[in-house]
């Protein structure tokens, strides 16, 4: 680190404490930063050669003279010239760290003859796609500096990651495939960028750079001896039937066999109520040890169980450090929000980009516990912040809970690019549920995208019979011409001591809610992800209590409380869904099977003609489905203990909605090699969202807001708030809630409406409902 003193040296960024770091320092540390991240699937000298280039366009004399005068010099293009010079040397085999190298500012676009060929700088310099200037349209003299600064490119690259002429076929099979390894490469590279540079950004008034604490190791042998003794402990105190516990038993004994099986495609179908989760995690575990493989990444798929999964691992594993769990699920910032972030990317000087880079997770932890949105929008996007994580992935074992969540519309890309990670990157994938979708006759379809195709390996073997050993709960299905109202179904649960009622949306849970309270019911509680998880946390604690002590107990809620939550009610009244939905709910029934049977009473809701009765279309067509199975089978041939109802019920689901033809423009985008495109198409919430602080606690609600004032955003804080905050679908521009919404600053910038906000109304947030805006009716993620 030096100070800016001498015309004959060149610099990568900007002062701080009165140093500037040498360029070919700079490029030195990322490129051997990148070379190791990217040995992990033996991509490290595209990563290397990449790392090096990555800047070289910053030895240009106009950069080196914006960083003099920041405030006169703006939109310098510094990264096309190392892209060239990859393509130039290296030809075909260049051109994933080529793409890589142009992506690092203003992300990944598109790899075609036509697209690489507009990288040349004496095209750029006459007509440049972005309106900017080249540093310096002469590579031969930037080459010239960049080898007086000592620097030397390797000529050894006789393979690349990216397979350029199969890619680019019209029929390619391995178009997904394809994308993500530009993607691994890519992420190596602005990880090991970014790292780099917010350590000099942390530079200290001695010149020394501080870099962040990287992530423990994953110690899976003694992580598998606490989860053990867990579990010991956990049998001698949990008040279930001796079937549930044999059935658990059997469960991970079976986990635990599977383990030693080779890396891999993995489904576990098992009962709601069977102990998947800890049992997938002891799988994950011992998988670990034997295959040496270096972190767990366990995927939720909603907000509203998230805190559950997270206290129970971080209660389990607290021995470790802090650090050794980390929690990544805001639903913002997988994707660009708006135009003026875009050109933020442009700027690579940009102090608010760089401190949006430095606060995007790059998962250094053993165990990550994240969301759908945030892994399969990653495995998709084209943003470095977005991407940074996902070299992370090779040699990890991922487990999907709750699979049969996963966007139907975007199911085919989504296998490919799993599969992917366990063809090319040595690691493991499971996917469980009590409900396990019908992916594997797919396999033709993901094969399209993926060479791998989708053929799982089923963990628990047929012969356990899980389904048929415990059979906990009698479903009441309804006749489908009889529709209840509101108050009849208030008169109805107000007549049970303990009832959980869920229903499809959260005006219906209001209005539901509303009617008992005219039925004064004791011990009525309200839950939907109107509520900040702190708030679910205290609900759900209270439900635990009333439910031991046997007190009176009544629900209401939507199908947040249905995956993965552990309630035990005796009886649960379900609003006419999809058959998983209902199935997930009748989990929440009998779950302990304390009872000889619980009962589960399925109804439909009477709503007005004009009203919305499901969340979405495809919620929709999905209850349509479990409606015609009804009708075809009566309500004594709907057994949703057996799994090959829901064999058939997935099969007629893809079938109506005629999968393989699916997201035209999306496939289309991929066969294309668009990862503009392709980020833009892949979405599993089709609307873009933000992060809401409310006031559920009103103390830490007042310091958050202070400290958000006076520092702006940070990790830290994000990790503080997150407890307290709800996800909102974002507001057009000119919506009255932003009146509400106070922006949290990034280097004091306020104005531009990003991913994180404080809500200001306090008297908008209800104590027993959640946050209900005075303006206007959102949905709340």
């Amino acid at each position: 680190m030096k100070e800016f003193k001498s015309n004959h040296e060149y610099f990568s960024h900007s002062s701080i404490n009165n140093k500037i770091a040498l360029l070919s320092e700079h490029l030195s540390d990322v490129a051997n930063r990148a070379f190791d991240y990217a040995d992990t699937f033996n991509a490290a000298d595209e990563a290397k050669l990449a790392g090096l280039l990555h800047d070289l366009g910053k030895y240009g004399d106009l950069f080196q003279e914006r960083l003099r005068n920041p405030h006169k010099i703006r939109g310098i293009d510094h990264w096309s010239a190392g892209a060239w010079k990859a393509l130039e040397q290296f030809r075909e085999h260049g051109v994933a760290s080529a793409v890589a190298i142009q992506g690092h500012h203003i992300g990944l676009q598109k790899v075609d003859k036509l697209s690489l060929r507009d990288l040349d700088p004496n095209k750029l310099k006459i007509n440049h796609p972005l309106r900017l200037r080249l540093s310096e349209p002469d590579i031969n003299m930037l080459l010239k500096r960049f080898k007086k600064d000592g620097l030397v490119i390797s000529s050894a690259l006789s393979q690349s990651i990216y397979d350029y002429k199969n890619a680019l076929k019209n029929e390619s099979t391995i178009s997904a495939a394809a994308m993500l390894d530009i993607r691994m490469l890519y992420s190596a590279l602005v990880d090991a960028d970014f790292i780099e540079t917010e350590a000099h950004f942390k530079t200290d008034s001695n010149g020394n750079k501080k870099y962040r604490k990287m992530g423990p190791p994953l110690e899976s042998d003694r992580a598998l001896s606490i989860l053990n003794r867990y579990l010991e402990n956990l049998n001698g105190n949990v008040k279930s039937s001796e079937a549930i516990m044999l059935l658990r038993k059997d469960l991970l004994e079976t986990c635990l066999k599977a383990a030693s099986s080779q890396p891999g495609l993995f489904t576990l179908t098992a009962p709601t109520g069977a102990g998947k989760t800890l049992s997938m995690m002891a799988f994950a575990l011992k998988h670990a040890k034997k295959y040496k493989l270096r972190r767990i990444v366990f995927v939720i798929p909603y907000l509203s169980i998230i805190e559950q999964t997270v206290n129970v691992y971080k209660k389990i594993f607290s021995d470790f450090e802090n650090d050794y769990i980390l929690e990544n699920h805001s639903l913002a910032g997988t994707r660009g929000n708006n135009q003026s972030e875009n050109n933020d990317n442009k700027d690579s000087e940009n102090k608010y980009q760089r401190q949006k880079n430095i606060l995007a997770e790059n998962w250094d932890a053993p165990i990550i516990i994240t969301t759908s949105v945030q892994i399969l929008e990653s495995l998709f996007a084209n943003r470095p912040s977005a991407c940074r994580k996902l070299h992370r992935l090779a040699k990890s074992v991922i487990l999907f809970d709750e699979v049969q969540t996963l966007p139907v519309d975007l199911i085919v890309p989504t296998l490919a690019a799993l599969s992917r990670l366990t063809e090319r990157y040595n690691s493991t994938v499971v996917f469980s549920t009590a409900t396990q979708p019908a992916f594997a006759h797919l396999d033709d379809e993901v094969k399209a995208f993926c060479a791998g195709g989708w053929q799982p390996n089923e963990i628990a073997p047929a012969k356990l019979n899980l389904f048929n050993r415990v059979k906990r709960t009698k479903v009441e299905w309804p006749e489908l011409d009889h529709n209840i109202s509101w108050e009849e179904l208030a008169d109805r649960l107000s007549k049970n001591k303990q009832a959980l009622c869920i229903v499809n949306i959260k005006r219906h849970a209001y209005r539901l809610y509303d009617e008992l309270i005219v039925h004064n019911v004791e011990g009525l509680l309200h839950l939907s992800t109107s509520m900040c998880p702190s708030h679910r946390q205290d609900t759900l604690r209270e439900v635990h209590a009333r439910l031991e002590s046997n007190s009176s107990c009544l629900l209401v809620s939507t199908q947040c409380v249905e995956a993965g939550v552990d309630i035990d009610f005796p009886v649960v009244y379900r609003a006419m869904g999809p058959l998983d939905a209902i199935a997930q709910a009748a989990g929440r029934c009998n779950r302990n099977g304390k009872l000889e049977n619980g009962s589960v009473k399925v109804f439909l809701p009477e709503v007005g003609s004009n009203e919305r009765v499901y969340p979405s279309g495809d919620y929709s067509q999905a209850a349509d489905i479990t409606k015609m199975l009804l009708r075809q089978y009566g309500a004594d041939g709907l057994d949703i203990d057996n799994p090959k109802l829901f064999e058939e019920y997935y099969r007629k689901l893809y079938m109506f909605k005629n999968i393989e033809n699916m997201s035209k423009d999306l496939t289309n985008a991929i066969k294309r090699q668009d990862f503009v495109e392709t980020s833009k198409e892949y979405r599993v919430i089709k609307q873009n969202s933000i992060n809401v602080l409310v006031p559920y606690n009103e103390d830490i609600y007042n310091q958050l807001k202070k400290d958000a004032e006076t520092n702006g955003l940070s990790r830290e804080w994000i990790a503080k708030a997150r407890p307290y905050t709800i996800g909102l679908y974002r507001p057009r521009d000119k919506d009255p809630i932003w009146v509400h919404l106070d922006p949290v600053p990034i280097y004091r910038k306020k104005d531009n409406r990003d991913d994180w906000f404080i809500y200001l109304e306090k008297e908008d947030y209800d104590l027993k409902k959640g946050l209900n805006p005075s303006t206007k009716d959102y949905s709340i993620i």
